[in-house]
């Protein structure tokens, strides 16, 4: 044992790496474990909505209805006072097509639930225009899930920059964190008890280690979790990942494509637009197509590249009244910058390495959602120990590797 002679800003990176800890960890970790219960949202709901989401097509080469009666007769199960923005038509043949209802309005609303005037989806059976199923997802357990992660369950204005704030916060407890953890000799003493947990260990000793030694192995992976994270929290950030990614200030084009109000109406323009869209990229998994929000507003349809992650799309906009093509947003034509923030939701939830990479987002979130844990657990072992023992100087076991 010997005396404690650490720096200054050694002191100064512990202090703020307990403090910070103390004050963000509940949030750390409600934020963590949510974040691993989405990752495989996607096939569980495939497993537990099979149902809805699946049917037999009729027989080999049958085609789908015509759009417009689809939507018509979805929006006869949802009502006309909650029309449908949006509907995901799928290229796979055993998948039905869904038709969702959504609106907002957070104007003065505390809580998710509150903020959300409605937010379901009608799922039809695109051959023979049957019903194949309804869900409603203000009571859908992984939406639920979502907006917890997204903003506490509180509303988005709330809730969120108080998720963006803490995960701020726990960017800078991994850097603290790893300048803690660094060996103070590279032998192979030092290295055991930096890389290894000790099982047979006491209790105190494998608390430790969990905190330490999975820190260390998630380090590199929660940093990218954290900071994909600040995108969507922080439009200052999100501007930082553009630029850094672009290598350019310039704000990228956004083009507002309008419907001509003054032509006659064309018979299913909706149909147009999908059918175009299909023809111009028929290897497309899905085309998700925007509903116009007023008589001025085009149809937008995303043909997606992938079955499930978002970032590699190409966008083309319809006149509503007409079906006429108005141009096209390609995903080749944008700059690094903008490809970035693209993918910056499939990196987060792990999408974009397929399965395995969504395997590593939710262990690497398991981990994050412990040291919060483990963490208060060595604080409050080591204040018990100072209350039963004072002592004028701080003693430590110079052997021991400072905790994540």
């Amino acid at each position: 044992m010997s005396i404690n002679k650490k720096s200054k800003v050694n002191r100064a990176i512990t202090w703020l790496h307990l403090w910070l800890g103390l004050i963000s960890g509940i949030i750390v970790f409600i934020v963590s474990i949510t974040g691993c219960l989405f990752c495989f949202q996607n096939e569980i709901t495939e497993m537990t909505h099979k149902k809805e989401l699946f049917i037999t097509p009729p027989k080999e080469n049958a085609k789908f209805l015509p759009l417009n009666i689809l939507k018509e007769r979805a929006q006869l199960v949802l009502g006309k006072d909650e029309p449908i923005s949006y509907i995901t038509s799928y290229a796979n043949p055993n998948r039905s097509w869904e038709f969702m209802a959504y609106k907002e309005d957070d104007a003065q609303a505390i809580t998710f639930a509150q903020s959300i005037v409605y937010y379901k989806s009608v799922f039809i059976n695109p051959y023979t225009g049957g019903v194949t199923g309804r869900i409603d997802y203000m009571h859908n357990f992984f939406v639920i899930v979502k907006y917890i992660h997204w903003s506490l369950f509180l509303s988005t204005p709330i809730g969120q920059p108080i998720v963006g704030w803490s995960t701020l916060i726990f960017v800078i407890l991994l850097i603290t964190g790893i300048i803690m953890w660094w060996p103070k000799k590279w032998d192979k003493k030092h290295k055991e008890r930096s890389f290894k947990i000790r099982w047979k260990a006491k209790w105190k000793r494998v608390n430790y280690d969990l905190h330490n030694v999975l820190g260390f192995y998630a380090f590199i992976i929660a940093i990218i979790l954290g900071l994909t994270g600040m995108v969507f929290a922080f439009r200052w950030f999100q501007a930082t990942v553009y630029v850094a990614g672009s290598l350019s200030t310039k704000a990228p084009e956004v083009k507002n494509y309008q419907s001509d109000t003054t032509v006659n109406y064309v018979d299913n323009p909706l149909n147009t637009a999908l059918f175009t869209a299909k023809k111009a990229y028929p290897n497309a998994k899905r085309y998700f197509i925007t509903m116009p929000y007023s008589n001025k507003a085009a149809i937008n349809v995303i043909a997606y590249k992938y079955k499930e992650v978002y970032y590699e799309a190409n966008t083309l906009y319809f006149d509503q009244y007409t079906g006429k093509k108005l141009g096209i947003d390609l995903y080749a034509k944008k700059n690094n910058g903008e490809k970035l923030i693209l993918m910056n939701y499939d990196i987060h939830v792990g999408a974009i390495g397929g399965l395995i990479g969504k395997i590593i987002a939710f262990l690497v979130s398991l981990v994050c959602a412990s040291l919060p844990i483990t963490g208060f657990l060595i604080w409050l072992k080591r204040k018990k120990k100072k209350h039963k023992k004072p002592i004028s100087a701080t003693i430590i076991d110079d052997n021991l590797p400072e905790p994540l």
